[in-house]
């Protein structure tokens, strides 16, 4: 996922020998408040601890953030992904750590993929069983076809997945600087729509419904144009993979691994260790001080840190977390009023066993496969563990408007309106007399500490999102308005993707790191030293 607006090669910078740079000995030890225990969190805490800092983490409620695997009372090893599920082979700095960790990946059952097996697409009241894309009617071939026409024609898509798969930069910036100023102020579906391509409606409605990849395009029609590039630019919609055992091991292992390389620490020395075995309370008010950024947590105790970094999402800041207005300058500020969210929600049930493996002797087709619908469930998604362990079925994965259609219902409720939609789709499968445990589900636009599952930018926020993700650089900034640094997956230019949440909090790794007199070693340089070459553009305001 070399991201067209600022391709450093974090990937590279983590695999390096010579490491991520060093803080001055007299620093060892210095006390960094890192709030949030996300995984965004969660690999800022980690390395500023491998540098010989003392990250002080705290946490409102769940550790792990959206990476949230829920399990099932009967059968411990069966997991429901609430938040985050699937993950692009692209995602290179995410998978650093998870083979730094230890955690397997396998490929993740999406629709039309081998890992899948089958797929029944239910449209308008028409249902179609594929299991490869060109075993769908020839309406839908169309419909890829011309997608794929749209992206070369108007944005360079093979020029561009060829620069980025070679790391060029200059040709990567060359493509996407001038992209930028054209498309900032255009939405997905006006791009869509002013295609001569998709001049059908039919085409345009079946691409929103089904579209490619991981399934329909639709609840991403508002969002600027600029955010769907930048997915199907770094191969991020595809080649997905899960996280064998759930997605939530990989921050749990970070909070409890002890690296091998620490700079000041003792040998064995974890995040866990150093906190005792849990993270400070939810942060409730943070303010600028003569004792530097001062964090007041939910005991009523407060702590002043010559460093701060804030990794959940950035609109908690005005709603969840009482703030001195000097924490960031005014245009940041303005760019965390303006961040949008997307909702989602989600139901799980856990099955007596993978029964869609069973064959329909009249077809000899499985009796149910992953399935794309107009209707309430929007996507289904099976997960087999094999064929005599229970199995977990996604019975519902949603966005927005179809995610508030969800959002008044209980869980049971939820559950009986599912399967009233399936039975039409699948009226021979009594899906209910499977179900041995008692349904998960969530809806993140109501969970407590969050507002979506992810930022999305609408049109004309370009300039906003370059604030939040170059805060980092903060040579320019008054001394006053120093040491307080955002990271997180909605700072990145990739929200949603837990690689946005790896690299920005790297970001804050080296900002920290240079607000403290620390450096990168010569050899591997961070992404603050290779800024002012891979700068996002900077659009002028007026």
């Amino acid at each position: 996922m070399l991201g067209p607006d600022f391709p450093f090669a974090y990937d590279e910078w983590l695999a390096s020998p010579e490491g991520l740079g060093q803080i001055p000995p007299g620093e060892f030890g210095t006390p960094v408040a890192v709030i949030g225990a996300g995984l965004s969190g969660l690999v800022t805490a980690y390395e500023l601890m491998r540098l010989g800092m003392r990250p002080v983490v705290y946490e409102a409620g769940h550790m792990g953030g959206r990476m949230r695997s829920a399990g099932f009372d009967s059968s411990p090893d069966a997991v429901a992904e609430l938040g985050a599920m699937r993950f692009p082979a692209s995602a290179a700095a995410l998978q650093h750590y998870l083979d730094l960790t230890g955690l397997r990946t396998r490929p993740f059952p999406n629709p039309l993929t081998a890992a899948s097996g089958s797929t029944v697409v239910a449209l308008g009241g028409d249902r179609h069983y594929a299991r490869h894309a060109d075993e769908l009617p020839d309406i839908y071939q169309e419909v890829g076809s011309t997608w794929d026409k749209a992206l070369q024609e108007h944005a360079e898509f093979f020029a561009m997945d060829d620069a980025i798969r070679r790391r060029d930069t200059d040709a990567i910036k060359a493509i996407w600087n001038p992209l930028v100023r054209r498309l900032d102020d255009q939405s997905f579906y006006a791009f869509v729509a002013s295609s001569p391509a998709f001049d059908s409606f039919r085409h345009r409605e079946i691409f929103g419904q089904v579209g490619f990849g991981a399934g329909g395009w639709d609840t991403d029609f508002p969002n600027s144009m600029l955010e769907i590039l930048r997915v199907v630019y770094t191969g991020a919609e595809n080649d997905h993979r899960l996280v064998v055992g759930g997605s939530q091991q990989l921050p749990l292992r970070l909070w409890s691994s002890a690296p091998d390389d620490l700079a000041h620490w003792p040998a064995g020395t974890t995040l866990e260790s150093l906190h005792r075995g849990g993270p400070r309370g939810a942060a409730r008010r943070i303010a600028r001080t003569a004792r530097g950024i001062t964090v007041h947590d939910e005991s009523g105790a407060s702590h002043s840190y010559p460093a701060a970094v804030f990794t959940p999402q950035k609109r908690t800041l005005v709603t969840n977390v009482r703030c001195d207005r000097a924490l960031l300058p005014q245009p940041t500020w303005t760019a965390v009023e303006r961040s949008h969210y997307m909702g989602s929600s989600k139901l799980f049930v856990l099955v007596d066993r993978p029964f869609w493996r069973e064959r329909d002797p009249r077809t000899g087709r499985e009796i149910m496969s992953t399935t794309l619908t107009d209707r309430l469930p929007r996507g289904v998604y099976l997960f087999d563990e094999g064929p005599d362990r229970p199995g977990v079925m996604c019975l519902s994965y949603t966005w927005n408007d179809d995610s508030l259609k969800m959002a008044p219902l209980s869980a049971e409720e939820r559950l009986d309106s599912v399967l009233e939609a399936l039975a039409d789709i699948y009226p021979d499968v009594d899906i209910r007399s499977r179900i041995i445990a008692p349904p998960r589900t969530v809806t993140w636009e109501t969970e407590p500490h969050f507002m979506g599952a992810f930022k999305a930018n609408l049109p004309g926020h370009y300039r906003y999102q370059r604030r939040l993700f170059t805060h980092f650089m903060q040579d320019q900034l008054p001394a006053a308005q120093q040491g307080f640094f955002l990271a997180g997956d909605d700072v990145s230019w990739t929200a949603g993707f837990a690689e946005g949440a790896v690299t920005t909090g790297l970001n804050a790794v080296w900002g920290v790191l240079r607000h403290l007199g620390g450096a990168t070693r010569p050899g591997n340089p961070g992404p603050g030293d290779l800024f002012p070459a891979l700068a996002p553009v900077d659009l002028p305001d007026d």
